[in-house]
């Protein structure tokens, strides 16, 4: 059974800051398969890791990298001619809290030019953030970055049901015939889509307060289906992402890096969580 127990909170924020740990010494004889290393580093999945050494993108010491081939610490690697910081020892990955705002896209690039959650992370000089899961421009809550590729594809794998909790208002109240057709599952058009659990949490006027529990991530999936039912969310909030609850004391639009014994203790949640089932690889 999954443990998707909160974290408590710490009390303050934590500052956003570099990690300048040191490294502990490596041993030059020790050596690990390029494609993991590739994916701890923030530049995607393992399978995302094979494609591009199979396409011929990856190099080690200058030569072509095939899959299958292994590097140590004294090994440079390059995708796509950029020179990546490979870390082959106990280095803990970064990881951020972000309370997102409403009117944010989670993504790098986009048409219309709106403002990027990406945006407001520190700089990384040869890794990059990866956020855990998205939120729609029109949705605020809890983000999740990290710089581990892996730790990431455990987070967001449909096999590992990850629960995701949500503050939903609208305008008026469910019937109960309603709260069971969300909880039995709504035909949407990629599907069908339900609710492990959803309850009333009160509200004023016609406003009224839902907190639901998903185990998925759909595109507006959330507000989906609600509109099957004819009726329009007004504020949807992310309040947890699995174990880990939107700290009180982060108001939107702030981040804070967690410390190294925070991440150690976040990881080990959620290996025990996917152990069980592990992600091919």
């Amino acid at each position: 059974m999954q443990n998707n127990r909160p974290l408590r909170s710490p009390r303050k924020p934590l500052q956003v800051r570099e990690n300048h740990s040191q490294a502990k010494t490596i041993d030059q004889t020790v050596t690990h398969k390029l494609q993991k290393l590739l994916a701890q580093s923030g530049l995607g999945s393992r399978r995302e890791m094979e494609v591009l050494i199979a396409a011929g993108q990856v190099s080690i010491n200058g030569k072509v990298a095939k899959i299958g081939d292994r590097i140590g610490a004294g090994d440079l690697v390059r995708v796509r001619s950029r020179l990546i910081r490979i870390n082959t020892g106990s280095r803990l990955p970064r990881i951020i809290f972000y309370h997102k705002p409403e009117g944010e896209i989670v993504s790098r690039n986009d048409p219309e030019g709106r403002p990027s959650v990406f945006d407001k992370l520190p700089q990384l000089k040869s890794s990059r953030w990866i956020s855990i899961g998205r939120l729609d421009f029109n949705t605020s809550g809890l983000l999740i970055f990290t710089t581990s590729g892996e730790l990431a594809n455990q987070m967001m794998h449909p096999r590992f049901q990850i629960e995701r909790e949500y503050a939903i208002r609208i305008i008026g109240q469910l019937t109960p015939e309603q709260m069971t057709q969300l909880t039995d599952g709504i035909e949407l058009e990629d599907g069908i889509a339900k609710f492990d659990k959803i309850v009333e949490q009160g509200g004023e006027g016609s406003n009224r307060w839902y907190h639901a529990i998903i185990k998925e991530g759909r595109n507006r999936e959330v507000r989906r289906m609600f509109e099957k039912l004819g009726i329009m969310v007004s504020r949807l909030i992310r309040v947890r992402f699995g174990p880990i609850r939107l700290p009180p004391y982060l108001k939107r639009g702030m981040l804070s890096e967690l410390k190294e014994n925070e991440i150690s203790q976040i990881m080990t949640l959620f290996h025990k969580m996917t152990e069980a089932k592990p992600v091919d690889s």
